[in-house]
């Protein structure tokens, strides 16, 4: 498998399946565990890249879509800046559920539907921009999700990628790792109700490629150019691919 490998999952559709069922059960406190557990600093790698496709946000008819929403803390970031409504998607139900909660909450009006990012039901040559924070990694096929991103993304757009990555510092790494598998889990477990969850994805940064590997695969995906910047040490990375 090229993708993500919980415990138990033999191919591709078990993976899909168990990762759906995961994240629908830790939904209702996905956001509080986010902050908590990140010391808040979620928020701070968010912003970041906002920041860098603010250029794109800013033209008027730019079409936006933020990949894996989640609970819709980017897509918030994203319409907040660009004042217009854009489009969001991920493939778990109550993951939407929350993320439809607060866009009404805050009067926005951007349209969330459920999709595979595998199988994303958008034409090709449609998107300007594509974000995805820490979602990717949850993919069953990197691969696919990079060369489904760049079918639908027009000549001389650019996929986002926000996400977790290892730190390059030995000491930071070891601390980074005792964090990640000792202490993120027990916490993650206790406040979620769910410890298969919280056991999950630690595992699933562990097995994540790094960031010069992701770079990699998105070259070899297509992207004609790809550049990256680490955050916190490294513990977190965001890619630009551009089309």
């Amino acid at each position: 498998m090229t993708g993500t490998t919980p415990q138990g999952a033999a191919n591709e559709q078990a993976a899909a399946q168990w990762v759906r069922g995961m994240f629908g059960r830790i939904a209702p406190r996905y956001d509080l565990l986010n902050h908590l557990l990140s010391f808040n600093l979620d928020k701070r790698w968010r912003a970041r890249m906002v920041a860098r496709v603010t250029e794109i946000l800013d033209r008027p008819d730019a079409r936006v879509l933020d990949l894996c929403c989640g609970t819709g803390d980017v897509l918030l970031a994203l319409e907040g800046r660009a004042w217009r409504p854009l489009l969001a998607s991920d493939f778990c139900h109550p993951m939407l559920v929350e993320a439809r909660r607060k866009i009404s909450s805050r009067g926005f009006r951007s349209p969330v539907f459920e999709a595979d990012a595998l199988t994303l039901p958008l034409a090709g040559d449609s998107l300007d921009l594509i974000t995805v924070a820490f979602g990717f990694r949850n993919l069953a096929n990197y691969e696919r999700g990079l060369q489904e991103m760049l079918r639908v993304l027009k000549p001389g757009g650019v996929a986002a990628i926000l996400e977790f990555s290892q730190p390059s510092n030995p000491a930071f790494r070891a601390l980074y790792g005792f964090f990640s598998t000792r202490v993120l889990p027990r916490i993650g477990g206790i406040v979620s109700g769910s410890p298969d969850a919280y056991t999950y994805l630690p595992e699933s940064i562990r097995k994540f490629p790094g960031a010069e590997q992701l770079a990699e695969k998105m070259r070899r995906s297509g992207f004609s150019r790809v550049e990256f910047e680490r955050l916190t040490g490294g513990a977190v990375a965001l890619h630009l691919g551009y089309k």
